[in-house]
């Protein structure tokens, strides 16, 4: 038997100022020069990083061929004054901040090929404005103490997303919405509520696009700390949004059909009979679920099984290697599917395995293992699709 090593969790504090955090934002100098406004009214919570998020803005417009105009006086939005912004930003605005007129002449304004970009509490805003519920995409629920979290990129086609990798690593608040977007709305990002606590729609959308009427939107859930405006990840992120929502930047913004894969990471077990958590440097995140023998299991209670019909792991083995079963509801629930694992040469020397899913999923995904004595395998990752 292996024994688990102590795990050590480094924590690192670092600091920028705003104007350095250009650095890896990429400039759009080819594109015409044009306006946006900024709109930043607030009638409920006000966030503190309103400040900071204006100024960023600002700074990718003088870097990317943009003015920008920041306003909080909501007697702007009448017809002939929106007429000269490509885009309006809703950023964390928050409670009810145009009267009926204004929101007449901003519905005019998008349904003529205007365009939205709303961060983070841009969903906390006017929800008895039904035009502005599809606008947004959802409206917020609630949400869980600041914390990391893994997020999935589902299409890195978007100028929001084309710089990311097919996962970010970040931290910022979190919300869970009101109804689930996806149906109408192309999904860009998803979160894993497998990697942090709070989470409460399983498929978790958090930021996305599409047409309304003549006009885009652009909605992210990320920028609530000021910290998230000084990251060159994030600003490229509104950077691509904005260009895509002033018509700018092309993208697909229609609802894709069927669902996106679902990346797990195997570490990340809800429950367990006798697995651990194994340090692997070669490892996404640089750890796995290890440590497995012979009729052990792990549960992932948000990962839902219905409807999947393929399963893919990413594992590593010097051991026996053995089999894995995937199941559905418990660890003795119906079996989906079955793969063999083999000895890879390593504990770091990592391949794929896949399997297609029969049956019928009622419940969260379980795992169970089998195979000979001592130390079977580790899984780095699975990823159910269909």
């Amino acid at each position: 038997m292996r024994f688990s090593p102590l795990r050590l969790i480094g924590v690192a504090a670092t600091g920028a100022l705003l104007a350095t955090a250009l650095v890896g934002v990429p400039a759009s100098a080819a594109d015409p020069a044009y306006k946006v406004m900024v709109f930043s009214k607030t009638a409920g919570f006000r966030h503190d990083s309103i400040a900071v998020g204006t100024q960023a803005i600002r700074d990718l417009g003088a870097a990317n061929n943009f003015t920008v105009t920041a306003t909080e006086d909501a007697a702007t939005f009448t017809t002939a004054n929106l007429a000269q912004f490509r885009a309006v930003v809703f950023l964390n605005t928050t409670g009810d901040v145009l009267n009926a007129a204004q929101q007449t002449a901003f519905e005019s304004y998008i349904n003529g090929g205007g365009g939205y970009v709303g961060v983070h509490a841009a969903a906390d805003t006017e929800y008895d404005w039904p035009y502005y519920g599809t606008l947004v995409g959802a409206w917020f629920l609630s949400h869980p103490a600041i914390q990391q979290v893994t997020a999935r990129v589902e299409d890195r086609t978007h100028p929001a997303t084309s710089h990311l990798g097919t996962t970010w690593v970040r931290t910022d608040e979190l919300y869970n919405y009101r109804t689930n977007p996806r149906a109408n709305v192309r999904v860009l990002i998803n979160l894993d509520e497998s990697t942090y606590s709070g989470g409460t729609m399983g498929d978790h959308p958090i930021a996305w696009c599409h047409s309304q009427s003549s006009g885009r939107s652009f909605y992210t859930g990320l920028g609530h700390t000021q910290a998230s405006y000084a990251e060159a990840a994030f600003r490229a992120h509104l950077l691509g949004g904005i260009r895509y929502a002033a018509g700018v930047a092309t993208a697909n913004c229609s609802p894709a059909t069927g669902r996106p894969p679902v990346t797990v990471e195997g570490e990340a077990f809800t429950s367990t009979g006798g697995v651990q958590v194994a340090n692997h440097a070669p490892a996404s995140g640089g750890k796995t679920m290890g440590y497995i023998e012979n009729n052990d299991w792990a549960g992932f209670s948000s990962i839902s099984t219905v409807g999947r019909t393929g399963f893919s792991a990413r594992i590593s083995s010097a051991g026996a290697g053995g089999t894995i079963r995937i199941r559905s509801g418990s660890q003795t629930g119906t079996i989906l599917g079955t793969v063999t694992v083999p000895n890879t040469g390593g504990w770091e020397t990592f391949q794929t395995v896949t399997t297609t899913l029969t049956g019928t999923g009622t419940g969260p995904i379980f795992l169970t293992f089998t195979g000979g004595s001592g130390s079977l395998f580790d899984v780095d990752t699975f990823t159910i699709t269909g």
